[in-house]
């Protein structure tokens, strides 16, 4: 069986059988992620070995050496290396680094008349710079050892250049991690060359202790390790010209998409250093007291402190990688703070910033957003498709735990810090807004969390009867001007004041501190708490929304009902939410109304249909909460804690005077602009749906929108040449069929999914908290049987109902 079919199968044996343990998926999920990045370095290393080394070779090369430098030697060192240096084995730059730089001790090492150029003059040039030899058989080349060659970086920088890749990292690389493995593997033979049985002992050795993948197979093109017909690696290319000759699209490998990433973000940071520019120097004088000090003093402390993590995570060789990516994340920092600035000077037309910019929250928020963003363009490696993908060591939430951050703090500036640069991708802007929904779905309340506190005061301002967002804002559209200077500084003024007094004021209070405040005076209320509850509101009703159209479509009057307990356990019973998942509260929602309404809806079925939806975990209804240290199943949740905390109100719904339904929160497109991905029009035909685009020029490095003319205003792209009419009617007659059985669907509601087996968490010998059992003769085996040939006959009708459908709207 091959590996991606392998993947696939357990996908299916979990979704069926429900079998997989959350430890088992999660290993699996880093085993595919590993596959994948090498998968991609191998095709890019195959390719790359192509444009450097000629098919045939000179005669006058010795059998000795052209034996010895066969991929097969390049590639297990590369292997060997990866394994001995890297604790993250699927980070995708790092890995192609490391690759460049064997590349490069195996170029410095081949005979001239083996190489194509540029290589070949580049060696010729080092062998008369350095120590002289020839490429004949039986030369002594003992002297062209590698420590001989390692200092000379002109191969590395060929290959930097031809794979737009940065220099001095990987140079940083080759002498930090490269040279010191070849040295302690003792795998350099006097001539300089790895002794290959030696390098495959000592690769045999790592893989039956890591037993995972044996990447040396892919040099025998193995099929267990070949992608299936929809490669499972994900790879992304471009679409091809008609012309062949035309074909000068680069496929759009994921080291391709990686390199671009990265150049792009080295683009935005062209113009900026790791120091305060003059501008903002300008803005720390104007201070009443100048944070330019404690600023510096911070960036400095944490450069010691990620570079310390960073080295923990990958590797302790690759400290000074750490280092240099943090100085990006610090040049990044300092660019997107003077743009605030800017901004808050035109809004509120001041200059002194002195409480903002002597807030330390606010600074180290700033600071390990902007890291964030560069972890997050090196980190995509091959297996993710969107922000949203692969988890690694150092993906979100890693950066909280370095910079010692709260997950609410953190989540104040990111808003601000996107509208403050514009030039961000929109990779970049999906990670973030991903990080948000993460904060606003399950960390900003875990316990600790100041979210807590705040809450408690907003209850204490008024009595009982205050709410953290009331429920008359949930129907208007979420529009709001408020900056990150506003959400860390207590953005909001006594009810008796005009609104004339900027917030940056030396009156202003934050909001994390209510110990200052007169106790005469009432605790004035948090807008960082109230647009946070907003957010909430907005993320709860999508999730629910889209739940509810999977389970409950024909039930239309449910979902008020349902949305009107979400919510109000969201704002009156928020403790609920410590340590817990917005999901979990969301799940448990649903169930309860149904079961109070009488409608037919199990847990299982709610699970099954939850396992569908984009960005969810297992963990989410395998594992929740109980109490203190105690982690059960959601059904054991619901029935413990959830139920006992509302039964009385869930009760409500069910007599003739059922509470105030929640108003319906208004949907707005996303705050964070960006265009939309291109929709496949049907699952049979290879049509997409793009929105419209300005085309782009290259401008002084950046990339800068053009205005449309009239002949450009209708662009079409198709992958054949063009014919008649007839194509492009063919083309609208399936776009209208798909957004028909889109709009009847969205209406009717497709079939509400089976329970695909009595899920392995349910509470045991009962089906739910009716008390539903299977007949006690019938073996734990037998009913397993019964319910896979249950549901294999279901999805058979299923399928044969989706046809006549489809006909018989093709028909009409």
């Amino acid at each position: 069986m091959s590996v991606c079919t392998f993947f696939q199968f357990l996908k299916e044996v979990d979704v069926n059988m429900d079998t997989v343990s959350t430890k088992v998926d999660s290993t699996v999920s880093r085993l595919k992620k590993k596959y994948d990045v090498l998968f991609a370095l191998y095709h890019k290393f195959e390719r790359t070995c192509g444009l450097i080394y000629l098919e045939q070779p000179s005669s006058e090369i010795s059998a000795e050496l052209s034996s010895v430098l066969v991929l097969k030697n390049y590639w297990i060192t590369f292997l060997l290396a990866k394994g001995k240096v890297l604790q993250v084995e699927d980070d995708l730059v790092i890995s192609f680094q490391l690759l460049l730089c064997v590349l490069d001790y195996f170029i410095k090492l081949s005979p001239p008349a083996m190489l194509k150029e540029p290589y070949k003059s580049s060696v010729s040039a080092v062998t008369v710079n350095g120590s002289a030899r020839t490429p004949r058989r039986g030369q002594n080349r003992s002297s062209r050892t590698a420590k001989q060659l390692d200092t000379d970086t002109k191969i590395i920088e060929i290959l930097c250049k031809e794979h737009d890749c940065n220099f001095d990292e990987v140079k940083n690389v080759y002498f930090t991690s490269f040279i010191p493995f070849l040295n302690s593997a003792g795998t350099v033979a006097s001539n300089g060359l790895p002794e290959v049985e030696v390098i495959l002992k000592q690769y045999d050795e790592l893989y039956l202790k890591n037993k995972d993948i044996d990447a040396r197979l892919f040099l025998n093109h193995d099929e267990t390790l070949q992608p299936d017909v929809i490669p499972c690696s994900q790879l992304e290319r471009t679409p091809l010209k008609n012309n062949p000759d035309e074909e000068i699209n680069i496929p759009q490998t994921p080291v391709r998409v990686a390199m671009n990433n990265i150049q792009q973000l080295n683009m935005i940071l062209n113009s900026t250093t790791d120091k305060p520019s003059d501008t903002l120097i300008m803005y720390f004088n104007n201070c009443t007291v100048n944070p330019k000090d404690s600023i510096l003093k911070r960036v400095e402390s944490f450069d010691h402190i990620f570079k310390k993590k960073f080295a923990e995570a990958i590797g302790q060789g690759w400290a000074e990688i750490g280092s240099q990516r943090y100085k990006l994340g610090v040049r990044l920092y300092y660019k997107v703070m003077e743009s605030m600035l800017k901004s808050e000077e035109e809004r509120l037309s001041v200059q002194n910033f002195s409480k903002l910019l002597n807030d330390n929250i606010f600074h180290t928020s700033l600071l390990a957003c902007a890291v964030e963003v560069v972890i997050a363009t090196y980190g995509r490696n091959a297996s993710q498709s969107d922000s949203a993908g692969a988890e690694t060591d150092l993906s979100f939430p890693w950066i909280l735990n370095v910079f010692d951050l709260k997950a609410f703090d953190f989540y104040k500036v990111i808003e601000s810090f996107i509208r403050a640069e514009p030039s961000l991708t929109r990779e970049t802007i999906k990670h973030l807004e991903h990080c948000e929904h993460r904060i606003m779905e399950s960390l900003a309340w875990q316990s600790g969390s100041p979210l807590f506190d705040l809450i408690k005061q907003s209850k204490e301002r008024e009595g009982q009867t205050d709410q953290p967002e009331p429920t008359s804002t949930l129907n208007m559209p979420l529009q709001h001007n408020h900056t990150a200077a506003d959400l860390y500084l207590s953005p909001v003024k006594s009810p008796k004041k005009k609104a004339s007094g900027p917030p940056l004021s030396a009156t202003s209070t934050p909001d994390v501190q209510p110990s200052v405040i007169p106790q005469t005076q009432k605790p004035q209320k948090s807008t960082s708490l109230s647009l946070f509850y907003k957010k909430v509101y907005l993320l709860a009703y999508r999730r629910l929304h889209t739940l509810f159209l999977h389970l409950l479509s024909e039930h239309p009057d449910l979902e008020p009902l349902i949305w009107t307990l979400f919510q109000h356990t969201l704002q009156n019973e928020y403790e609920l939410m410590r340590d817990r998942h917005l999901d979990q509260i969301m799940m448990c929602s649903m169930y309860g109304i149904c079961k109070v309404k009488n409608v037919d809806l199990r847990f299982k079925i709610i699970v099954s249909a939850y396992k569908e939806l984009c960005n969810t975990n297992q963990e989410t209804f395998k594992r929740v909460l109980i109490r203190e240290e105690q982690y059960d199943s959601i059904i054991v949740f619901y029935n413990l804690v959830f139920m006992q905390k509302l039964k009385t109100n869930i009760l409500q719904y069910a007599s003739s005077r059922p509470p105030t339904l929640s108003p319906i929160p208004h949907i707005p497109r996303s705050p964070y602009q960006f265009s939309n991905s291109p929709r496949r029009v049907s699952a049979g035909n290879n049509i997409y749906i793009s929105p419209l685009k300005s085309p782009y020029k290259f401008s002084d490095g950046f990339q800068s929108p053009t205005k449309m003319t009239p002949r450009s205003r209708i662009l079409v792209s198709i992958g054949e040449s063009f014919g008649t009419s007839e194509k492009f009617q063919k083309i609208n007659q399936m776009v209208c069929n798909s957004e028909c059985q889109l709009k009847r669907s969205a209406e009717v509601g497709a079939a509400a999914p089976k329970p695909l087996k009595r899920l392995r968490f349910d509470i045991e010998g009962q089906d739910e908290a009716d008390g539903s059992k299977h007949l006690p003769q019938e073996s734990k085996f037998q009913q397993k049987l019964a319910e896979m040939t249950s549901t294999r006959t279901r999805m058979q009708k299923q399928k044969l109902n989706d046809g006549n459908d489809t006909s018989a709207s093709e028909e009409k």
